[in-house]
């Protein structure tokens, strides 16, 4: 099948086909006598399988890993298992920082008036520029701890 026909059967475009190519996260494809791209059901099959994995948040980096497993048979599957461990400890901890995010937030919007005044807490906050992560105890325009 051509790149069209393997982007359809996949689900991925022919635009990331090429980009996962060029970057070495998929073997280039057969080429026909006039150079185009020619695809096997092989084919379609991993890039199915880069579409989940990045469909769950897996980057680059470990989609090569994990095709790499996959494509072994002989595998062990701990190494697999700490592949995916290790990203649900790395997804958990980016919750963790939107939850702090979104707790500051709702307590800045909780100490503006929303009126005709122009005082903002979450104007003077955003304006103080504290770099540290939102939700670590630090102190809001009107004093009060946030997160």
């Amino acid at each position: 099948m051509n790149i069209g026909q393997a982007a359809r059967a996949s689900g991925v475009s022919a635009k990331m086909i090429r980009y996962y190519e060029q970057i070495g996260l998929v073997r280039p494809a057969e080429r026909t006598d006039s150079n185009y791209r020619s695809f096997d059901e092989k084919n379609v099959n991993e890039l199915r399988f880069i579409k989940r994995a990045r469909n769950l948040g897996f980057s680059v980096e470990e989609i090569t890993n994990l095709l790499s497993l996959w494509r072994d048979r002989a595998r062990p599957s701990r190494e697999v298992k700490a592949i995916a461990e290790d990203h649900v400890a790395e997804l958990e901890g980016r919750i963790a920082e939107m939850q702090a995010m979104a707790d500051t937030l709702r307590h800045l919007s909780g100490c503006c008036a929303g009126d005709d005044r122009p005082d903002c807490p979450i104007l003077m906050d955003l304006a103080a520029g504290d770099p540290r992560p939102a939700g670590t105890g630090r102190r809001t325009a009107k004093g009060r701890f946030g997160g």
